[in-house]
């Protein structure tokens, strides 16, 4: 029961912190790219996720200042207020071609607020889970977030036909006002011990130092940057090359934003349940990482056939199916690793200083971040440029890296 009262909370303010991300990619991409802009100009509005990259800057302002309690309202109050003045604005610029200024620059804030929130999340998550409660603490984390996702892009697909832009951006502002109040009242996060303040980092240039000093930190630094190159690649490019081939947005919100990330979040559910039983991260991570390596190689030879020349433009039923197909399979192994892998994060920031463990924590998040945005806001340049088939097979072989990067791994992480 005292581990229930602390994951809830945590479920529902992950939720709410999913909604952003679900928005950015899913929902807008698809929009973009049915009003005709190239896969290059989709991918690059993906620089609207910045704020994330810079995570570290302010948690130590987070750590140190306030309590994460307190950050965290605030936070999830400015995302409503955000949300607020979206639904006055319209959604398309001039001509239905391009996202308008100040609509980018609130999607912007939107994820400055959303990175704050995180962070201060994030802290009371590494401080509140006991060391047995990780592998479940994790899996709640990675469920409700994608949840969240799930329903900002599937679900905003669906409903934006019958509701407006307006009303669906009052209903998230709602939602927002009301997660900012949950958590500064829930019981859980009112009794959390807030560290005295000589435990807090004093801002130095030693601080980077004493970050990669943690035992696992600099192998961990680099297998979240590199381990979701291939399939962050693969799942941003692929719904939209379907996108080409004649499936429609709607059947695309539906497979894409719903039944993909329903295989996503019952993959993270595996992984939680595996990580709770038997597994260690490391071990579970070197056999997924094979399932998913065969799962994009299945998703590359269906993109070699929907590409071939003699392929009727509009797939077929069993070629549409097993591209949907693929989809789901792809998102389901994702899950599978993502939870392992952010399980293993949160380990190694337990590893270091407890007034260190808030900073630490972000800076493996926004490494990890780094490497998924970096392949895809790139993705539509490199099919723009390569071809997809090309594209596709330099995925595949990115994939192939983690896998070889695992016998690295140091003891202390074991």
């Amino acid at each position: 029961m005292a581990m229930l009262g602390k994951l809830l909370p945590l479920a529902g303010l992950y939720l709410v912190q999913g909604l952003p991300y679900g928005l950015q990619s899913g929902l807008l991409p698809v929009l973009l790219r049915a009003r005709g802009l190239s896969l290059t100009r989709v991918g690059l509005a993906k620089a609207l996720y910045a704020p994330w990259l810079f995570k570290l800057v302010w948690a130590p302002l987070v750590d140190k200042w306030g309590s994460s309690r307190g950050w965290l309202a605030l936070s999830t109050a400015a995302l409503g207020l955000l949300c607020g003045l979206l639904a006055t604005l319209p959604p398309a610029g001039p001509g239905g071609a391009a996202l308008p200024v100040p609509v980018a620059a609130l999607l912007l804030l939107l994820n400055l607020a959303a990175a704050v929130q995180d962070v201060a999340l994030d802290m009371l998550a590494v401080r509140l889970l006991e060391p047995a409660e990780l592998g479940p603490g994790n899996t709640v984390q990675v469920v409700a977030y994608k949840l969240g996702a799930a329903l900002a892009s599937g679900g905003l697909l669906a409903l934006l036909p019958a509701l407006s832009w307006t009303l669906l951006f009052l209903l998230l502002a709602a939602t927002y006002w009301l997660a900012a109040a949950a958590a500064w009242v829930a019981p859980a996060l009112r009794q959390l011990p807030v560290p005295p303040p000589s435990a807090h980092p004093r801002p130095s240039l030693r601080l980077q130092q004493d970050l990669l000093a943690v035992p696992g930190t600099l192998w961990t630094a680099g297998f979240v940057l590199t381990y979701k190159l291939g399939e962050q690649g693969a799942s941003g490019l692929f719904p939209l090359l379907l996108l080409d081939g004649g499936i429609s947005t709607a059947e695309l919100g539906l497979w894409n934003g719903v039944g993909a990330v329903l295989c996503s979040i019952a993959g993270s559910s595996l992984g939680g349940v595996l990580l709770a039983r038997c597994w260690q991260p490391l071990p579970l991570l070197r056999s997924v990482l094979w399932f998913r390596l065969g799962g994009l190689a299945y998703q590359t030879a269906l993109l070699f056939q929907l590409n071939s020349p003699r392929t009727n433009p509009v797939p077929g039923t069993v070629l549409r199916g097993a591209t949907l197909l693929s989809l789901c399979l792809q998102h389901l192994l994702g899950g599978l690793v993502t939870t392992t892998t952010f399980t293993m994060m949160m380990r190694c920031s337990q590893l270091a200083p407890s007034a260190l463990q808030a900073t630490h924590y972000s800076l493996l998040a926004t490494l990890e971040l780094l490497g998924k945005l970096l392949v895809g806001t790139l993705a539509g340049a490199l099919a723009d440029s390569l071809g997809p088939r090309l594209c596709f097979s330099l995925f595949l072989a990115l994939s192939a890296t983690p896998m070889l990067y695992l016998g690295f791994a140091p003891s202390a992480l074991a």
